[in-house]
């Protein structure tokens, strides 16, 4: 099976679609954990990060819906975090947060199949990236993880000012890119954010279930696998 429209430029997410946000972030939370929580906390390293999942999930839910700052998601689910079990201490909290935005980025793992998926998509596409997120914590995922090499445009919600499923992120990235919406193929792992909100924009979207959701009816094609957009689109 292969896909029939003719796609100029693809555009990719970039957290848990290439970039693997869960294991990369995850690493730096234990090392974060063991370096400064451990030693004034008496509990495992695992539910901490349970905790702090669970409340950054919620902040950046907020954050989405615009009603906290970036600073605010930054700073609040270390201190939230550590209130959880105790410990008031905001300075700590900035401690954490500074650490984790300067650590986090540069871990390096990426999702499985990306590469070589992405070295043969960019003998035949223009590759992008749209991707919610900070701008000094996103483009330094890019650069150390050796994924600069197969993009030409790179837009963050932080530069577009509004976050997917947001209409006018898709749009300005597509302009970024010098691209037309028919002519361009969205990929991510977000049914609404990215799938949705790429089709909402005019683009055709391929989900990557890495979690095993319900597939969107807004999907052109459901993938499991990174590896699966190759005989979709290279055919």
């Amino acid at each position: 099976m292969s896909t029939q429209k003719k796609y100029r430029h693809i555009f990719f997410d970039l957290d848990n679609t290439l970039w693997d946000f869960n294991r990369n972030s995850v690493e730096t939370l234990k090392e974060l954990f063991i370096e400064w929580v451990a030693p004034r906390l008496n509990i495992g390293v695992e539910s901490f990060i349970d905790v702090y999942e669970k409340i950054n999930h919620q902040l950046w839910n907020k954050y989405r819906d615009g009603q906290i700052s970036r600073q605010q998601v930054a700073i609040d689910r270390f201190t939230l975090t550590l209130k959880n079990f105790g410990i008031d201490d905001e300075t700590l909290a900035a401690l954490l947060s500074e650490a984790y935005i300067h650590r986090s980025p540069r871990k390096t793992r990426l999702v499985e199949g990306a590469s070589e998926v992405l070295d043969q998509l960019k003998s035949k596409f223009h590759l992008h990236i749209i991707t919610n997120g900070f701008l000094e914590v996103q483009i330094p995922k890019v650069e150390h993880s050796g994924l600069g090499e197969y993009f030409e445009t790179i837009t963050t919600s932080e530069e577009c000012g509004c976050l997917k499923p947001c209409r006018k992120i898709f749009e300005f990235a597509l302009g970024k890119a010098g691209a037309r919406p028919n002519e361009s193929l969205m990929v991510g792992d977000d049914p609404d954010g990215d799938v949705k909100g790429a089709t909402e924009a005019g683009m055709d979207a391929i989900f990557y279930n890495i979690s095993g959701e319900n597939n969107p009816p807004e999907a052109l094609y459901c993938i499991k696998n990174l590896r699966e957009l190759l005989p979709l689109l290279m055919s």
